[in-house]
């Protein structure tokens, strides 16, 4: 008689911080902030050893900008990560969450390349636990047309590795029910115009493109311009927001 043949389905999680989850998140259900109201499609699950996820976030999204040609573009840190994120035994923390997914265990792919690091973890007590495959990194917004929040997908990426076996989709579906479980109406992303493997792929799942909005962003010497760092081009200073500080 053969052995049963492992489950083909991944685990989605929320990221933690580096170190043993804290006592009080429990290893028996999945994170508060991330039941659902409906059953999911996929299996949620808090991790069961001492997390390096802060690392394993940064990794991917070296990946993700070297595919995007903006390698030179990342100024990310794990400490600066860290700072910033936000994870469950700090959900009023931080400013994004992080929803990782990885491959049913024991699984190892056979990718054309040489792994990355990311598909790398340190090696632990616990050989058979799956490499991280991908992840979605999201934070809310709010329509004031729709007095509703909503989520905006900042990356979705995942391993080449482990592609084709539908991972991208699984975030994406996680990330919908998260939208419908704190209220949301949309969710929402940019594509780079010139990826359009992604964009046919987006438009398979039933996104709209929004061809009549312009993306537009003010950063760096121009952001410190327009918040009034030094003086405008009339040679007044900026005005202050009522109610700010002085």
């Amino acid at each position: 008689m053969s052995s049963p043949t492992p489950s083909a389905e991944p685990t989605i999680r929320f990221a933690t911080e580096e170190g043993p989850l804290p006592p009080h998140f429990p290893h028996t259900s999945p994170p508060r902030s991330i039941k659902l109201s409906t059953p999911p499609l996929i299996p949620l699950s808090p991790p069961l050893t001492p997390s390096t996820d802060v690392p394993t976030i940064l990794a991917l999204i070296h990946e993700l900008a070297a595919y995007e040609h903006a390698s030179s573009s990342v100024h990310a840190t794990p400490a600066s990560l860290l700072a910033t994120l936000t994870f469950p035994s700090a959900p009023s923390a931080g400013y994004a969450k992080t929803l990782l997914i990885f491959p049913p265990s024991p699984a190892s792919p056979t990718p054309q390349t040489s792994p990355s690091p990311a598909s790398n973890p340190p090696t632990s007590p616990s050989p058979a636990s799956p490499p991280c495959a991908g992840l979605a990194l999201f934070f809310t917004n709010y329509s004031t047309w729709r007095a509703a929040p909503g989520i905006y997908l900042e990356d979705l990426f995942v391993q080449p590795a482990w592609r084709g076996r539908g991972y991208g989709t699984a975030l994406l579906r996680a990330l919908a029910r998260e939208t419908r479980r704190i209220g949301g109406q949309r969710l929402e992303w940019s594509v780079l115009r010139w990826n359009e493997p992604s964009l046919k792929f987006y438009d398979g799942l039933g996104a709209v493109r929004m061809e009549e909005w312009v993306g537009m962003r003010v950063e760096g010497e121009g952001l410190g311009r327009l918040a009034g760092d030094g003086e405008g081009e009339d040679g007044r200073e900026g005005g202050r927001v009522e109610g700010g500080s002085s």
